[in-house]
């Protein structure tokens, strides 16, 4: 099992001999030792040691392991645009969330990449989902830079902030405590080394206005609001790819004159408030998903009628704009036979999450009693989520998610989690080959440049190395 050092001093003695530390520099002296038991050390330290310095110590090593092991954390924006002038086409980059296990997760996507020399996918996490899974920014980018390393991996590593979302009762009532919100939302995942960001006002649109100008206005000009905000965080010389959206997961369907109207008018509000400044680099559209999808009272998820028409159109009209294309979310739940059609109308991104965690949950190797105590949590914890005609098995469905957080040692320390990462690996496979980023090493490593970016050690750990 892997340790979880509760000092710096502990730390740095269970890491002797794999790397060493030279002023504000990690020199990695046994490579094999640090990508195997080093890396399981410093991630459980990082996502489960009490004492703050051990933490922090933990956290830089990881970032600064991924920078000497070439493990770098990069932007999709370069690749997208290609895409946009037509230079690269037929495939959708996967967009996983990952909710829990996930240091595993992350080792398990990357050894699935390596086997189908896959270099285009994202390991993204919602703003929602921070909160219910215990993850702040520079935990997940942590825990997924210690993954992809475990795994082997030595390329560069996308990890993007989902559904940067507004709340539009909360944006109703203060829309500038609203917009305050994500302004830090944005300045705390660039700070823990994203590089790619989904912001998503599409909550703001107002189907009551009379154009649909004005439908789109709030969304487009806080789209733009954001994106200025965004360039001027960029210290390293690295564009951080910026997602818009907007339809609503779960709402109607999205047409041509509002995607025509949000982006010429976020191009107008983005030139005014910051000229010349790089704009979007993809665009979420609504297709006739749901996140999680929709669970049936007996069980199962209900049938989607997604319209893939509606997709090709609007990726049409966000390339004329200068775009990747248009972005599915809410998929991870579809059947199998669906995936190969997303490049086949060049949708240029996915999102996959809930399949994911229903894998873990609803896999035969997952203990019984541990289900038996999530569900008792969720009873005690989430009943006023309850809707007033869903079954019993909706209503855990629906919220097991927010399980999660409490139950994160145990997720991650499951003794049976070998059995159920295999099948994890098997399905993210079959999801690179019917989404057509098999290959795509080489055209990340043409597109996507990931410089070296070393960050100041911790007091702490300066000084316990002085003291020691």
């Amino acid at each position: 099992m892997p340790h979880v050092a509760s000092s710096v001093s502990e730390l740095l003695e269970r890491l002797a001999g794999a790397v060493r530390i030279d002023g504000d520099r990690l020199v990695v002296e046994d490579e094999a030792q640090l990508r195997g038991d080093g890396i399981r050390d410093l991630a459980w330290t990082a996502a489960f040691s009490e004492d703050a310095a051990a933490i922090e110590a933990a956290r830089w090593i990881v970032w600064e392991a991924s920078q000497a092991l070439g493990v770098r954390s990069a932007s999709m924006h370069d690749l997208y645009m290609a895409r946009a002038r037509g230079e690269v086409h037929g495939f959708t980059v996967p967009a996983i969330n990952i909710r829990a296990q996930t240091f595993d997760m992350a080792r398990t996507v990357y050894a699935a990449a390596e086997a189908g020399d896959v270099g285009a996918v994202i390991l993204e996490l919602a703003r929602s989902e921070q909160t219910y899974t215990w993850q702040r920014p520079i935990d997940y980018a942590t825990s997924i830079l210690a993954g992809a390393i475990a795994s082997g991996w030595s390329a560069p590593v996308f990890i993007q902030g989902d559904h940067y979302q507004f709340n539009a009762k909360k944006y109703e009532a203060d829309p500038e405590a609203m917009t305050e919100e994500i302004r830090r939302a944005c300045r705390l995942a660039i700070e823990a080394g994203y590089r790619n960001i989904d912001l998503d006002s599409s909550t703001l649109v107002d189907l009551s206005k009379g154009s649909v100008d004005e439908q789109q206005r709030e969304n487009y000009v806080r789209a733009a609001e954001l994106t200025a905000l965004i360039r001027s965080l960029e210290s390293d010389g690295v564009t951080v790819s910026v997602g818009g959206e907007i339809g609503e997961v779960g709402k109607q369907n999205s047409n041509e004159a509002e995607l025509r109207a949000y982006l010429d008018g976020y191009h107008r509000e983005l030139e005014d408030q910051a000229p010349g400044a790089v704009g979007l680099s993809k665009v979420s559209v609504q297709t006739g998903t749901s996140h999680g999808g929709v669970p049936l009272p007996g069980g199962g998820v209900a049938e989607v009628k997604l319209d893939f028409d509606v997709l090709r159109r609007l990726g049409e009209v966000a390339r004329q704009h200068g775009l990747a294309g248009a972005v599915q979310h809410g998929a991870s739940t579809l059947p199998d036979e669906l995936f190969h059609r997303f490049p086949a109308v060049e949708t240029a991104e996915i999102h996959l999450a809930t399949g994911f965690q229903n894998a873990l949950y609803e896999h035969p190797a997952f203990p019984a009693d541990l289900a038996a105590e999530i569900e008792a949590w969720c009873y005690a914890n989430a009943l006023d989520e309850r809707k007033p005609d869903q079954t019993d098995q909706q209503f855990v469905y629906t919220t097991r998610k927010k399980a999660i957080g409490p139950f994160k040692r145990q997720l991650w320390d499951l003794p049976t989690k070998d059995e159920i990462l295999a099948a994890q690996h098997r399905k993210i496979g079959f999801l690179f080959t019917e989404l057509g980023v098999n290959g795509s090493c080489e055209m990340v490593e043409r597109y996507v440049d990931a410089p070296e970016i070393h960050r100041p050690a911790p007091e702490a750990l300066r000084g316990t190395l002085t003291a020691g």
